[in-house]
């Protein structure tokens, strides 16, 4: 079997920025995995398709089945966009998908955009649904980016990563561990689109309101964060508790957004304080919130440490490409120490496009 890969892979984060897209190069070389991310592109998504994904957790079964399969019909155009435009000829692609329901309790995660509709378009092998299998093992099924920080990014203490949620991985006593640590993106963004914006660009909007310290100590008593990891979120919790007390409130949003920014720079900091003293790389869009960085890094000892903006964009994108070369060689990619899984395992479905 080969050492080296090419690969496509694709994400689509809960904040709904759009779908990047990642041309990735593996090698495996002296029992060291390297890589490469040779182009990457973000495809913002549409007003239609923000608002079909935002609303897709309220459909009825069959409308919400139709979503799944022209999700995958989607994905699949916008890769065939992506490969013909750079003449790339990938092994195969491995496809996050779009995630709308993540209930742990329950073992139940849904991540739509069909495997067989991407492979029927792009007529190329599709690897997909990584997280089932783990949650079948009674594990959390999230978050699955410790195994890439594992083995592709070895030189930090401590991995944080701002997307819709902010996760955090980390090595103890030689087990990878990792978790949610609290709502970030998805509810910053969902603030700002209230007045109309796309997202509050640097953090300027938060920057100028003002804390309200009642909402905020609210905010930080959410039995959620006393939990000890293995531990996940997902939307449901955001829509239990976050949600109504934005419904609830009175408060400008300038003081919104500064509540919640504060809130969040709290809850990130406190995590890498009581997890690790080290050198923290982070990563996700939420890196780009220079509001949000200044105020973690006020309540740290050492600064964050913040990549080239590849990385910082397309982290995701390419350690999803590095599960598919994982679940393609039948080689673990989920770690209980993370999940809390009976079992490492080895998850992702695959479909064969080619003929």
């Amino acid at each position: 079997m080969t050492d080296t890969y090419h690969v496509i892979g694709i994400m689509s984060g809960t904040s709904l920025d759009g779908v990047d897209i990642a041309f990735c190069r593996f090698n495996l070389k002296h029992h060291e995995w390297n890589y490469e991310i040779i182009e990457a592109k973000t495809l913002p998504y549409s007003p239609l398709w923000r608002t079909k994904l935002a609303d897709a957790r309220n459909l009825f079964a069959p409308e919400f089945a139709q979503l799944h399969v022209d999700y995958g019909h989607y994905l699949g155009k916008a890769v065939n966009d992506f490969i013909e435009t750079n003449n790339y000829k990938p092994d195969f692609i491995a496809s996050h998908g779009h995630t709308i329901f993540h209930n742990p309790s329950s073992r139940l995660t849904v991540q739509i955009g069909s495997g067989a509709a991407i492979a029927a378009e792009t007529r190329q092998i599709v690897i997909c649904d990584f997280r089932t299998t783990d949650m079948a093992f009674g594990g959390q099924g999230a978050p699955l980016v410790p195994v890439g920080d594992e083995l592709l990014f070895s030189d930090y203490d401590l991995y944080l990563n701002i997307g819709g949620f902010a996760n955090l991985s980390y090595k103890s006593n030689n087990k990878r561990i990792a978790f949610d640590i609290c709502p970030a993106n998805i509810i910053l963004n969902m603030l700002a689109q209230k007045a109309g914006l796309e997202y509050d660009a640097d953090g300027k909007v938060a920057e100028h309101g003002n804390i309200d310290e009642t909402l905020l100590s609210t905010l930080n008593q959410k039995e959620y964060y006393t939990q000890p990891p293995p531990k996940s979120l997902g939307v449901e919790w955001l829509y239990n508790n976050l949600i109504p007390h934005i419904a609830d409130s009175t408060l400008s949003l300038p003081d919104l957004l500064r509540t919640f920014t504060e809130h969040i720079a709290i809850q990130i900091s406190g995590a890498i304080i009581i997890y690790c003293i080290g050198k923290t790389l982070a990563t996700g869009g939420g890196v780009h919130n220079k509001f949000l960085v200044k105020r973690i890094n006020s309540m740290l000892n050492n600064d964050l440490i913040i990549p080239d903006p590849q990385i910082i964009d397309y982290k995701e994108a390419l350690i999803f490409a590095f599960l598919g070369v994982l679940r393609f060689r039948n080689e673990n990619n989920c770690l209980k120490s993370v999940t809390g899984a009976g079992f490492d395992n080895c998850g992702g479905a695959i479909y064969n496009g080619l003929i």
